[in-house]
């Protein structure tokens, strides 16, 4: 029951966020996720705790770190969500924009702070250990390739746009990679190596948000992958930052299970259209969502296909 309830907070969000849709304002499409999750987050009988969030309470007036979510009634949990995963995207009517949320039982997922995190994930299938952050680019590139039995140039890797990636991409362009760049979005970046046959994708290298790291994760406990993180200081304010979470080593790699720890269910809604979920369609009436449920206790993963008659 707690595993559909989820299901319906990520789906309340992005129905209230796809009125934004090709809007030009990524705040207003936020705003709009946030407030949907949080009503209906707190319909659940969970004693929650929001672990990522939207950020320090001083930042974000709801779904803050540290905020109580639910009735109050029934199991203690930590919460893992981001209610419009890809706001830009949103806001240019772009693909893979999701609502994400993960719920896990209390003190089992990191409480990462708000800073970058350097990730590397693959799908599932492979030994443990074949890819790693200390690795270099192209020693990671090989160790796929040669588990896959093909070479570079059949690999894909994803990675966001961003100027700091620059030399990656060099290196990964000089071992004759196949690069896909997105331009928001890196927990459903993560999500496509999960599923390689659909999406194409066969890993995912680069840094982005600590917190999204967390939530794809969780995502890949369910789905089955790998994924590694090491969170990234650019001053003390962000070291305190890390130190106020509870880290005492700055320079620990993350594996999946050390960032998710425990059983983990997981929600993510379409927003726009994308290779992971269908965005949201409106059919006369009516809204048609297309949400994917997972959880990693059963290795369960669920297409729910919604609608609901436009208020």
């Amino acid at each position: 029951m707690l595993s559909l309830g989820l299901a319906r907070v990520s789906e309340a969000a992005a129905i209230a966020s796809a009125r934004l849709i090709g809007r030009g304002d990524e705040k207003a499409a936020d705003q709009a996720a946030v407030n949907a999750m949080r009503e209906q987050l707190n319909l659940l009988d969970i004693k929650g705790v929001v672990v990522i969030g939207e950020g320090e309470r001083d930042e974000a007036p709801m779904l803050y770190i540290g905020e109580e979510v639910g009735s109050g009634k029934g199991p203690e949990v930590d919460i893992a969500l981001d209610p419009l995963e890809g706001t830009t995207l949103t806001a240019k009517d772009m693909p893979n924009a999701l609502t994400v949320i993960a719920m896990g039982p209390r003190g089992t997922m990191l409480h990462a702070p708000d800073v970058y995190m350097d990730k590397l994930a693959i799908g599932p299938g492979f030994a443990p250990g074949l890819v790693d952050l200390d690795m270099s680019v192209a020693e990671r590139v090989k160790a796929l390739a040669d588990a896959k039995g093909c070479g570079p140039e059949d690999i894909k890797v994803c990675v966001l746009e961003r100027p700091r990636h620059e030399a990656m991409l060099n290196e990964l362009r000089e071992v004759g990679v196949q690069i896909r760049l997105i331009t928001d979005g890196d927990v459903a970046g993560v999500i496509h190596c999960a599923e390689s046959e659909k999406t194409g994708i066969d890993m995912y290298m680069g840094s982005g948000g600590a917190p999204e790291g967390v939530l794809a994760a969780a995502a890949l406990k369910c789905m089955g992958g790998q994924i590694q993180g090491r969170l990234l200081f650019r001053n003390d304010d962000e070291r305190g930052r890390a130190a106020a979470a509870g880290i005492t080593d700055f320079n620990r790699k993350y594996s999946r299970d050390d960032m998710v720890t425990a059983d983990v269910i997981f929600a993510a809604t379409g927003v726009t259209d994308g290779s992971i979920l269908a965005g949201l369609k409106r059919r006369g009436e009516y809204t048609e969502t297309e949400t994917i449920l997972m959880r990693s206790r059963t290795g369960s993963v669920r297409r729910l296909q919604y609608r609901t008659r436009d208020a």
